[in-house]
């Protein structure tokens, strides 16, 4: 009976990434808000009524997919902030890790792009919650440097959020950059650093 059970958890569980992942592929060309659950539902070659056995509705399916677009990003900028030495290892680190997200990644990164400020509210507040997350994390890192003592909670978050945007600005740049030259993703990388260095330099001086 467990080996039947198990079967058929896997069997579910493979159904629920494919209506993911067709959705995702559907949403290179529309918004989240115009897509229909039918158009999932074919595209996966299943009946409409088996869409509900796994959402309850396209928002909910949109919820799930920035759960599985940023939702693995956590512990990976946990590790960046933490690992590095110094603020320009920690802004080194993190423009590569963007990259390699990026380049991995694009249907993802373009999903959460279009949808941070789209039609659907339940998508843009499961949005706006993970990037709090990551602000959340960011600052506990950075309230473990010296240069954090004498700063309060508030501007400390302050600056993490501003990182974190900065993070989100990266990873548009590198989006519009994917089919260009080796020489202008250098350049995208190299800009994003400086610009992330930025707010490192007003970091250290905001105590003043």
């Amino acid at each position: 009976m467990s080996h039947t059970l198990g079967i058929r958890q896997a069997q579910k569980q493979k159904t629920r990434q494919a209506l993911l992942d067709a959705a995702l592929a559907l949403l290179e060309e529309q918004s989240l808000s115009s897509l229909g659950l039918r158009e999932v539902t074919r595209a996966v070659g299943v009946a409409p009524t088996a869409f509900y056995r796994h959402f309850r509705s396209t928002a909910d399916l949109g919820v799930a997919l920035v759960e599985e677009a940023l939702g693995s990003l956590h512990p990976m900028i946990r590790t960046t902030v933490t690992a590095a030495e110094s603020s320009e290892e920690r802004i080194t680190r993190a423009v590569e890790l963007i990259e390699r997200h990026v380049t991995a990644y694009p249907t993802h990164v373009r999903f959460i792009a279009r949808e941070r400020h789209g039609g659907v509210q339940p998508v843009r507040e499961a949005i706006r919650d993970q990037l709090s997350r990551f602000a959340d994390e960011v600052k506990d890192e950075l309230a473990k440097d010296r240069e954090a003592e004498g700063w309060s909670e508030d501007d400390l978050l302050m600056l993490s959020h501003l990182y974190v945007d900065q993070m989100l600005i990266t990873a548009s740049l590198f989006l519009e950059s994917l089919e260009s030259s080796p020489a202008e993703r250098e350049r995208v990388a190299l800009r994003a650093a400086r610009q992330m260095r930025l707010i490192s330099i007003g970091r250290h001086h905001w105590l003043d």
